[in-house]
């Protein structure tokens, strides 16, 4: 089979890149030919205002390119990871002319919300939520902090949401997770063109020891991922266990300040990923203390599962959705710093159930989340795309 893979790279990869070429090089050690056709964000401030605007609704130079591309290559389908903004929804319609099936991944909330993620103000949004036009993202300046931008991303959602291209353009959407796809019926997607598909390791390890008694937090050091309610938990914990914290971001200067001059919060800044998975299969647990609800159960999850790490996480969204209570790992309730203390304090208190967790843990990832169950699930997606038609087709 031959898959044309469409992706917006970020100015800052994250998790949909490390995906992107995960999911190429899965298809690739099968046997299939993967072509890609991407554009990177690093251009973006390089164009007007107005001319940004006009590329995130329509991107002529882009319908061009990728029918003509199409057309040369002939691909089985194209999987779409993201559009935003200077791809377009543009690329559904070039393959759909070609007879092509379209595939599209829901890797987070851009459909129902301008920013993305819910989250807005230090807290779960969700204003825009099946509003055929999302004013109030406009209002909140909920895309890259600025009212016009936020207007551009506005106008292509409700465009194309009156134009039908959801409905018409896209044989097959992918959620990553069951909560998502909730999310996304609930913003208008019918429910018959979801299907759940979650991220996946890549490559296994093994179990970890976790004999280094530390804890760890994996991520962005941004306002949504709770990382001062991680330092506010930490503050009220008797005799804590070192906290290692890998990850850069915004908050990282502010963060590192507060912990200036303790003992116990190590910031380890950007670590190559054989390093993180080191770094999992030494730690005591992971913590994952988001008040955001995540597109996805995150990969930092995952890996944890691969690893045999518990995780303390968030009990919103995509983790209570993902994460069983005392089973594979621990909840806490999202911003409550005494919560999630009492939580780690626990874990420290019961190292047997801990082993317990960790084993079940590493079950579940060896149940649904390695390559080859991914490999059979993205199959089956593909396959769904090429039976389904397209509204009005």
């Amino acid at each position: 089979m031959k898959i044309l893979q469409v992706h917006n790279h970020y100015q800052h990869q994250g998790g949909e890149h490390v995906v992107f070429e995960a999911e190429a090089r899965l298809l690739q050690d099968h046997g299939h030919e993967v072509l890609r056709f991407t554009r990177d964000n690093s251009t973006v401030g390089q164009l007007r205002q107005l001319q940004l605007v006009q590329r995130t609704l329509w991107n002529q130079e882009v319908f061009r390119e990728l029918r003509a591309l199409i057309r040369k290559t002939r691909p089985s389908v194209m999987h779409v990871h993201n559009t935003l903004p200077l791809i377009s929804p543009a690329a559904y319609y070039a393959a759909q002319k070609e007879g092509v099936p379209v595939v599209q991944t829901l890797h987070n909330y851009r459909l129902v919300c301008p920013s993305g993620v819910l989250f807005r103000d230090g807290h779960v949004c969700e204003l825009c939520v099946g509003r055929r036009i999302p004013w109030p993202g406009v209002v909140h300046a909920c895309y890259r902090g600025s009212r016009a931008a936020s207007a551009g991303v506005a106008a292509m959602l409700a465009s194309h949401t009156v134009i039908g291209t959801w409905e018409r353009q896209v044989n097959v959407f992918v959620a990553l997770t069951e909560f998502a796809r909730q999310k996304f019926m609930a913003g208008g997607i019918p429910e018959g063109k979801i299907m759940v598909k979650p991220n996946f390791v890549e490559g296994d390890d093994g179990r970890g020891s976790h004999a280094g008694g530390f804890a760890l937090f994996v991520g962005r050091l941004s306002p949504e991922k709770g990382l001062e309610t991680l330092l506010d938990a930490w503050s009220t914990i008797r005799d804590p266990r070192p906290l290692k914290i890998v990850g850069a971001g915004p908050l990282e200067a502010k963060l590192r300040a507060r912990s200036e001059g303790g003992s116990v919060v190590h910031f380890l800044g950007t670590q190559p990923p054989l390093r993180v998975r080191e770094l999992m299969r030494d730690a005591w647990i992971l913590i994952v203390p988001s008040r955001c609800y995540e597109g996805a159960l995150p990969l930092v999850v995952l890996e944890a599962f691969s690893a045999g790490l518990p995780v303390v996480a968030s009990d919103l969204g995509s983790f209570s959705a993902g994460i069983e209570h005392e089973r594979t790992g621990l909840l806490f309730r999202p911003g409550d710093s005494a919560d999630l203390g009492r939580k780690v304090s626990w874990a420290g208190s019961n190292p047997e159930a801990m082993l317990a967790i960790g084993l079940q843990a590493r079950r579940v990832y060896e149940e649904s989340y390695t390559a080859g169950r991914n490999y059979d699930q993205l199959m089956a997606i593909y396959s769904a795309a090429s039976l389904k038609p397209v509204a009005g087709s």
